[in-house]
């Protein structure tokens, strides 16, 4: 809690500071509104980073509007304050340590290489969102965006402040019926990730590092032949020749190319590392040619020690810079690499300042961009790069969705990649914290994410493994990685009894495939999360605000995993299921998995990796509500590609009612799409308070079933 720093920096601010209204405050649309300062400079701040396009301000704002931002200056800061009810919930703020609800917390908006959590005591991580969202207790919502990318704070305990060291900026206000729909609202102004690859749904093995490539196809084999499900291994710096990117070890990795085609003949994929740091060969020879790098404030090349010791730094904010980035890509994929996995990239710099590079830095910019001061353009660093690798990615293999994924980013870079929670540790406080960071990184407009799976610093012990384990395999983002010189933190690595933890819980994710596959379809059409807090189930029971104990896949999937301590729960039927045969309510590790009242949830078959997930035989678990009714949706398309963008998909609508006086009867439609359904065989499940009671397999478009009384 940090409520006393707050009310010093407010009173310092009207005591002393330069407060002054908003020289400007209009409607962009119906729900969202903007506030400039006085003083605002666009050359300091546009074209933004967070928003997908400019705004175009549609009237003026209704005096009855009920968020407004104050502005203010002092001690050299530019502050914008929103003040709020002390009932009000507050969350977001992106990736964050701590619980769920941030009433009373501060942030530090400044990309940090952060092991442990350590540095500057949590406040801040590898990411920059300035983005609160209120709740109200009646379960109205706001949100407030500071489109600001320079170092700055967020203090939120009697109003929220945003406290930043540079120029004056504007904030956007959206206000909605629910949070949900200001996270839908968010993401359309800041962008919906895009469709992944279906694999990056799948369970992923990393370490750092697996090496050389007979370890690697040594940990593929262990997997097929324990039954484990897994679809990708990953390669961190020791695949490289001296850790100098878009290079492989001649000793370690002498063949590349064979290294990924004995991964693909085994149903896997395979992600590798590529930092921003360069070293002194080739690639800092091209990209000195082209003059690249971000500059001293003398005007020379930045040179910072990293992995490969000193270091020049890709200025993204040149277009140049940009194209020369992407086209290092298209000789690496070409080795059969799979995904990329940019790292490092605050970007950390091990003898700068702040473990970075010093902020008085200066990057030329260009066209889009103007030349300014790496103050300014530190906090996107990392998600100019990534957009570059994805560009790069995407034209090397244009058939092919690209996946990124990356440590540092900014709010608006879901657009361009995934993101995982940094270098957490193997312990109980980071496996607990793990719900909480990544339930607000999904209320930050970034679906796609999840932790470390055991804790990357420190060796895991069993049991810690296996809780962590069975309630990662439901995470958006589902990928065990430890650190180097710790112990093998493989499924099997612990024993039999963690090994068959660690299938179950796999299992049970893959199961589960369809479903997520159709709310990753959401998150990239409306930006709303894959993994939600309780709360968005039950708007106005109040318990729920703090609970981050357990959480929501969807709207109809709640995972309560076993070391939750008296979670509130959501009111209405909320009932157990079992997916692969396992009795969650005996289980030491398997969360209960509870389906909502109304709903329909689609699973697939028990497969060991995606390139064997169809969807001609679909498992529907029909929940009923209190009416007997219930209904969901499935989207499918062919996994990879962008034929779906042409309608090769499918959307089915599943409904049940009741029949009769003593059955239901579920009714398939397809609803949109070109990608016929036809031959797809259906079984239902119709879930009651004593158990799962199944149909037969019918190819057809209506099943009826007998009411268990």
């Amino acid at each position: 809690m940090n409520y006393s720093k707050l009310t010093i920096v407010l009173i310092c601010v009207f005591l002393t500071g330069n407060l002054y209204a908003q020289e400007r405050a209009a409607l962009i649309n119906d729900h969202v509104a903007v506030f400039y300062p006085d003083h605002f400079q666009a050359a300091s701040h546009l074209p933004s980073f967070a928003l997908v396009e400019e705004p175009v301000e549609q009237g003026a704002l209704p005096e009855d509007w009920p968020v407004k931002v104050e502005f203010s200056e002092a001690f050299g800061k530019s502050m914008a304050f929103i003040k709020t009810d002390l009932q009000t919930s507050l969350y977001g703020t992106g990736e964050s340590t701590g619980p769920l609800m941030k009433n009373g917390s501060t942030r530090v908006m400044w990309n940090t290489d952060n092991p442990l959590y350590r540095r500057d005591q949590n406040l801040r991580l590898y990411q920059t969102h300035p983005w609160v969202l209120g709740v109200r207790p009646d379960g109205t919502a706001f949100g407030v965006l500071a489109d600001n990318t320079w170092r700055q704070e967020i203090s939120m305990g009697e109003g929220i402040l945003f406290s930043s060291d540079g120029p004056a900026f504007r904030v956007f206000v959206i206000e909605a019926e629910t949070p949900q729909k200001v996270v839908q609202i968010l993401a359309d102004l800041t962008g919906k990730m895009k469709m992944p690859p279906l694999w990056s749904l799948g369970y992923q093995q990393c370490r750092w590092s697996y090496y050389p490539d007979t370890r690697v196809k040594e940990i593929a084999d262990t997997f097929r032949i324990k039954e484990i499900p897994c679809d990708v291994i990953w390669m961190d710096i020791h695949y490289m020749d001296d850790y100098k990117i878009f290079t492989f070890s001649p000793e370690r990795f002498p063949d590349p190319e064979n290294t990924n085609a004995y991964l693909h003949d085994k149903g896997f994929k395979s992600v590798w590392m590529i930092d921003p740091g360069v070293g002194s060969y080739s690639v800092y020879d091209s990209g000195t040619d082209k003059d690249v790098w971000v500059k001293t404030k003398e005007g020379e090349n930045y040179v910072g020690n990293v992995w490969p010791g000193p270091c020049v730094f890709p200025d993204f904010t040149q277009e140049k810079t940009q194209q020369w980035w992407s086209s290092l890509y298209k000789d690496y994929m070409a080795k059969g690499v799979d995904g990329v996995w940019n790292d490092m990239n605050e970007p950390a710099v091990f003898d700068g300042p702040d473990f970075t590079m010093p902020v008085d830095n200066v990057h030329l910019g260009g066209k889009e961009h103007p030349k300014d001061i790496h103050l300014r353009y530190h906090n996107v660093f990392g998600m100019m790069m990534v957009k570059a690798s994805r560009e790069g990615i995407l034209a090397a293999n244009p058939d092919k969705r690209p996946f990124v994924l990356t440590r540092s980013n900014y709010i608006g870079g879901q657009r361009y990649a995934a993101t995982w929670t940094g270098d957490n540790a193997a312990c109980w406080e980071h496996l607990r914290m793990t719900i909480p960071m990544t339930l607000n990184f999904g209320l930050s407009g970034q679906p796609f994410n999840g932790p470390d799976i055991g804790g990357f610093e420190g060796n895991a012990t069993p049991e810690l493994f296996g809780h962590w384990i069975a309630t990662g395999a439901f995470f958006p983002f589902c990928r065990a990685h430890t650190t180097e010189g710790s112990d093998n933190q493989e499924p099997w690595a612990f024993g039999p009894e963690i090994e068959e933890v660690s299938r179950v819980a796999l299992e049970r994710r893959y199961r589960l495939l369809p479903y997520y596959y159709t709310l990753f379809h959401q998150a990239s059409v409306d930006g709303m999360p894959i993994m939600r807090p309780a709360f968005f189930a039950d708007l106005k029971k109040p318990e729920l605000r703090r609970e981050d104990q357990i959480f929501l896949v969807g709207a109809d999937l709640l995972v309560v995993p076993k070391w939750a301590d008296q979670p509130a729960l959501p009111g209405g039927t909320w009932r157990t299921i079992s997916l692969v045969g396992e009795d969650s309510e005996t289980s030491t590790y398997q969360p209960d998995l509870k389906q909502r009242g109304g709903s329909i949830i689609p699973l697939g078959k028990v497969i060991q990796n995606t390139e064997e997930f169809t969807n001609d035989s679909i498992t529907l678990l029909v929940c009923l509500d209190d009416a007997m009714a219930a209904k969901g949706t499935m989207y499918s398309d062919g996994g990879d590609g962008f034929e779906y963008q042409d309608g090769q998909y499918a959307i089915d609508a599943f409904t049940a009612e009741k029949s009769g006086d003593n059955s239901v009867k579920i009714t398939c439609t397809q609803m949109e799409g070109k990608l016929s359904d036809a031959d797809r065989y259906y079984r239902v499940g119709l879930v009651t308070e004593s158990g799962i009671q199944y149909s037969d397999w019918e190819n057809d478009g209506e099943i009826e079933m007998p009411l268990v009384h």
